[in-house]
């Protein structure tokens, strides 16, 4: 058994252990009826739980009935109350193969908060016992625990699946999630302390404040989900726009549609090799790869397809691509840094580049990802000046230039990745992008300058 679905089974069988313990204990020491109150609201919660089509989430506010089971009836009533929530939630979004960690990661979290905090603690419940000053310690323990369990189980599992740092996959998902369960706990909490004087009326009267966050929640998501469904109608149109363009400036270059894919590929894995996980440099790197050559269509067709080597004349022609291809992307207002990579992609790592000369670290590290990249998918495609050459050439030609055209580091990673990633290329390209094209003899072939 691998390491994730080990850890998912170890999570499963604590969890589940944690709730069959604490319904054994709930039914030889019977509660007070009034834990049926927010036992009763977090079933309902999970049934209305909030849900977006148009991204991954859903909004529930059973945290708040949770709490409320804890500070006053214990950890076995919160942990119960948890999977009653959690269960009826995934009823709700119908959750295929995921329903029994998604209720026993809460639960197990809920379980050890509150066994921590008033078991082995040896706090008093309920909560108002102890005074309102311990009590909203006592709360805030157990919603600090509660909540760093929970989301680290999910996290963890994330990570495991994904192979990534669990502490980067908490920090960028589930750190900021920590609204949620506060608010919860301060509305429990101060139900708890209300209970005191006013009895089961005190968790009646606090009621209507989740249920009308609730129903402030969705009439503002419904607004948001319409929002969001025309952004990504936007965002599909802004994918075509810019597919349309790049398969143009392909077609005339004489490049199959296949190039592009493979570049933005290779350049998005390099890009993760290299730690760049932004959403806006992978992005920009991603439309790059697509419109790196746009500036060719300014370029004359007999320059841009000539059988052999440019003269010096037409090679400062070719060169002017870039200037033509900035320009043109200056004018469209992209929402990530496109234009840097674009005005880049022909900067030499030892200075001899251009436009602009710049040398080493000077150019961006996307751009020099896109330049290898580049380079070597034509190196390693038909032309109708040249024919392909093989990968152990084109790695020869890339260890060549390392050091003087290219970054050495960007060169070593991508011959370490390349096998792996051209596999997974070729299991989702068409197969006519697989069958060898016609071309000119390996006589013709000249690869002493990338166009």
């Amino acid at each position: 058994m691998n390491r994730p679905a080990a850890y998912l089974w170890g999570v499963k069988v604590l969890g589940t252990a944690c709730i069959v313990l604490s319904l054994i204990s709930l039914v030889k020491s019977p509660i007070s009826l009034g834990w049926l109150i927010p036992a009763g609201a977090a079933i309902l919660s999970g049934l209305t739980v909030l849900r977006m089509r148009s991204v991954e989430a859903s909004f529930s506010i059973g945290d708040t009935f949770s709490f409320v089971a804890l500070f006053l009836y214990g950890p076995e009533a919160a942990t119960v109350t948890v999977a009653l929530d959690t269960l009826a939630i995934s009823m709700r979004v119908k959750v295929t193969g995921r329903g029994i960690f998604n209720t026993a990661a809460p639960s197990l979290a809920m379980w050890c908060a509150g066994t921590l905090v008033f078991r082995m603690a040896a706090l008093p419940l309920p909560v108002h016992a102890t005074g309102v000053t311990s009590a909203f310690l006592a709360a805030a323990a157990a919603v600090a625990i509660s909540f760093v369990l929970g989301s680290g189980f999910i996290a963890t599992a994330v990570a495991l699946h994904e192979r990534q740092s669990i502490w980067r996959v908490w920090r960028d998902h589930f750190a900021k999630l920590w609204t949620g369960p506060a608010a919860g706990g301060y509305v429990a909490v101060l139900a708890a302390l209300y209970s005191d004087r006013w009895g089961i009326a005190a968790l009646v009267a606090v009621l209507p404040i989740p249920l009308l966050i609730y129903h402030t929640l969705r009439s503002s998501l419904a607004r948001v989900e319409a929002e969001l469904r025309h952004l990504l109608e936007m965002k599909r149109m802004y994918h075509a726009t810019v597919e349309a363009f790049a398969t143009a400036v392909d077609a005339k270059d004489h490049v199959t549609a296949g190039h592009t894919r493979r570049v933005q590929a290779y350049c998005a894995a390099l890009a993760r090799a290299f730690g760049i996980v932004d959403e806006p440099t992978l992005r920009a790197l991603e439309a790059a790869a697509l419109l790196h050559d746009v500036g060719k269509i300014g370029i004359p067709e007999h320059i841009l397809n000539k059988p052999g080597k440019l003269t010096t004349e037409e090679y400062e022609v070719m060169k002017s691509h870039v200037a033509i291809g900035t320009e043109i992307l200056s004018g469209i207002e992209f929402p990530f840094p496109v234009v840097p990579i674009v005005k880049c992609h022909h900067e030499n790592w030892d200075g001899t580049g251009y436009p602009a000369g710049l040398h080493g670290e000077e150019i961006p590290l996307a751009a020099r990802i896109l330049t290898v990249v580049d380079c070597f998918d034509a190196v390693t495609s038909e032309r109708p000046y040249r024919g392909a050459l093989s990968t152990a050439e084109a790695f020869a030609i890339l260890r060549a230039r390392r050091g003087t055209m290219y970054d050495p580091r960007v060169v070593d990673a991508l011959i370490v990745l390349q096998p792996k990633l051209a596999a997974t290329i070729r299991q989702s390209e068409p197969a006519a992008e697989h069958a060898p094209s016609p071309g000119p003899p390996a006589s013709v072939r000249s690869v002493s300058a990338q166009r």
